[in-house]
C-alpha cells in the first residue's frame, strides 16, 4: 500500500470552499483522510456509508432530545462526508455511482435531521413552530440544490449565445481579458459544480457587460471574491453548508432557545444569498446576446 503525505492530500482538496470547511473541519478532515488513506482499504463509498450511518444516529440523538450529541455527531458526519471525496481524488477510486450517492447521503442526512430535530422539540415543547422549522430548513435545502444546477444551466446557455455571435478570440477575451481568475472546473456532478463554482461564474459573465446600477456592487463582490479565493474560501457569508452548520451545530450547542433566532437567522441569510445569486443571474441574462435557447431546460 502506498504511503501518502499531508501534501499529497492538499493537493486534492477542492480549489474553493465553503470558509465553514476550510477553517473548521479540512484541518481535522485531511489529517482523518491521510490516516484512512495510509491505513485502511475503505473505499469513498464506505465512507460515505459511515457518514450516513453518523447523520441517521445524529437525527436520533436530536429526536431525543440530546442537542449536544446531535450536533457533535452531525459535525462527524460532514466531516466524513468531506473525508470520501478527498479518498476518491487521492488513490483514483471515484466512480459516477459513488458522485450520486455522496449527494443523496447529503440530502438524507439533512431530511433526518431536520425531522429529528423538529420532533424532540415539539415532543418537548408543544410549540408547532418546531414543526414549521424542520419543514422551512427542509424547503431550503432542496431548494438551494435544486436551483444551482439551473442557474449552471442557464449561464451555459448565455455562453452558448455569446460564442455563436461572437468570433472565438473575441469571446475568450471578454470571459477573461488578463487570463487571470479562472474558476477550476469541478469535476464533480453538475450540482456540485454549481454550488462550488456559481458566484464567481455569475460574477464573471455579468462583469462582461454589466448593468450600470450594479457595477459598483459587482466590482466588490469579485475584489472580495479574490481575496478570499487566495485563501481557498468561496465568497459566500451563508451557503448551504453554512447554513447546516447553523442549524444543526451551533444552534444545538448554544441550546434549545437558540434553535429557532439562530435556524431563522441562518435561513434568512442563506435565502438573501440565493437571491444575490439570481439577481446577479439576470443580469448577465439581460447582457447576453438574444438567441433562440437550443434546447429546453431540465425539469
Amino acid at each position: 500500500m502506498r504511503a501518502y503525505s499531508m501534501d499529497d492530500v492538499h493537493a486534492v482538496r477542492k480549489p474553493r470552499d465553503s470558509w465553514w470547511t476550510v477553517f473548521l473541519v479540512d484541518p481535522v478532515a485531511c489529517r482523518l483522510t491521510l490516516l484512512v488513506a495510509d491505513r485502511t482499504a475503505i473505499t469513498p463509498n464506505g465512507l460515505t456509508g459511515v457518514s450516513m450511518a453518523l447523520g441517521v444516529t445524529a437525527a436520533i440523538s436530536f429526536a431525543l432530545g440530546q442537542l449536544a450529541a446531535g450536533a457533535a455527531l452531525f459535525y462527524l458526519s460532514f466531516m466524513v462526508d468531506c473525508t470520501d471525496g478527498k479518498i476518491a481524488r487521492l488513490k483514483g477510486t471515484g466512480t459516477p455511482f459513488g458522485l450520486w450517492v455522496d449527494y443523496m447521503g447529503d440530502r438524507i442526512r439533512v431530511i433526518c435531521c431536520a425531522a429529528g430535530l423538529a420532533s424532540g422539540q415539539y415532543a418537548v415543547t408543544g410549540d408547532v413552530a418546531y414543526i414549521l422549522l424542520g419543514a422551512g430548513v427542509t424547503v431550503l435545502d432542496l431548494f438551494r440544490y435544486v436551483n444551482a444546477p439551473q442557474m449552471k444551466r442557464v449561464r451555459e446557455v448565455v455562453r452558448e449565445n455569446r460564442a455563436q455571435r461572437e468570433p472565438a478570440g473575441e469571446h475568450l477575451a471578454r470571459q477573461d481579458p488578463a487570463g487571470e481568475n479562472r474558476v477550476p472546473c469541478d469535476p464533480g456532478p453538475a450540482e456540485v459544480a454549481a454550488v462550488l463554482n456559481e458566484a464567481a461564474a455569475l460574477i464573471r459573465e455579468a462583469s462582461a457587460q454589466p448593468h450600470p446600477g450594479a457595477h459598483r456592487v459587482l466590482r466588490l463582490y469579485r475584489r472580495i471574491g479574490r481575496f478570499l479565493g487566495r485563501h481557498r474560501v468561496r465568497p459566500h457569508l451563508m451557503s448551504g453548508i453554512e447554513f447546516h452548520a447553523a442549524v444543526f451545530v451551533a444552534a444545538p450547542l448554544l441550546g434549545s432557545w437558540a434553535l429557532l433566532p439562530v435556524s431563522t437567522g441562518a435561513g434568512a441569510l442563506l435565502l438573501l444569498n440565493e437571491i444575490f445569486l439570481i439577481y446577479v443571474l439576470w443580469l448577465s441574462t439581460r447582457t447576453a446576446p438574444a438567441s433562440p435557447i437550443p434546447q429546453r431546460l431540465p425539469v
